[in-house]
Parts: C-alpha cells; structure tokens; sequence
C-alpha cells in the first residue's frame, strides 16, 4: 500500500488542522488506518486508529476529545481532524496502514507508512 499525508502546517495554540492521508495499491477493507507522530529526540508515539470496515476507532489519551479519526472509503483516504492544538502537539505525523482488523497501537507492527507531514503549535 502507498500512502501519501499531507495537510500539515503551522497554528497557533487552539487552532485546528485536518491531516489527510490518501492510500493506493492494495487496500481492503480487512485493514486497518492509523496515525503516528514523533516529536523530536522521542520515539514514534501512536494517536489514532480507525478500522477501515465498520470505522471503528481508538484514540490516545492525549488526543482524546481533540482530534478525530475517519474515513472516506471512496476516496481511499483517511483524515485526522485536529482541534484544541496545543504546543506539545507539535511532531511529524505519519499515516501507516497494515492487514487486519485489530486495533494495535505499536508503530512496530506496521509495514506500510506515509511520508510524514510536520504539524507545528505555536504558543
């Protein structure tokens, strides 16, 4: 699977952004989306998932009642919705993607990652 993100940017503290991440190759619907990101000097660090069949998703505690994961199943692309920004969300922020349809949240079990998009928060 090929994965493209984009959407990144810079905004101030309490803004919004909406990351997208457009996939090709070969996607189905028994796999599952997710989002990444990695300030630095720290380890990659899991936000969101969503399931592509169904949508279910799960969240980071730190994102939790922030951003919001989904999903257009006709444009193969998946969206994160980011409200309430604040200064240590700033990081790069990949999508992956991998088969099946647990929601895992370690970025070790994923094979298949998009370029990376830099989101900065200022204060």
């Amino acid at each position: 699977v090929q994965l493209q993100a984009s959407g990144g940017g810079l905004v101030q503290a309490g803004g919004s952004l909406r990351l997208s991440c457009a996939a090709s190759g070969r996607t189905g619907s028994n796999s599952v989306m997710a989002w990444f990101r990695q300030a630095p000097g720290k380890e990659r660090e899991f936000v969101a998932i969503i399931r592509w069949s169904g949508g279910s998703t799960s969240y980071a505690d730190s994102v939790k009642g922030r951003f919001a994961i989904s999903k257009d199943s006709g444009k193969n692309t998946v969206y994160l919705q980011m409200n309430s920004l604040k200064p240590e969300d700033t990081a790069v922020y990949y999508c992956a993607a991998r088969y099946g349809s647990s929601l895992w949240q370690s970025p070790k079990l994923y094979d298949d990652w998009g370029q990376g998009t830099q989101v900065t928060v200022s204060s």
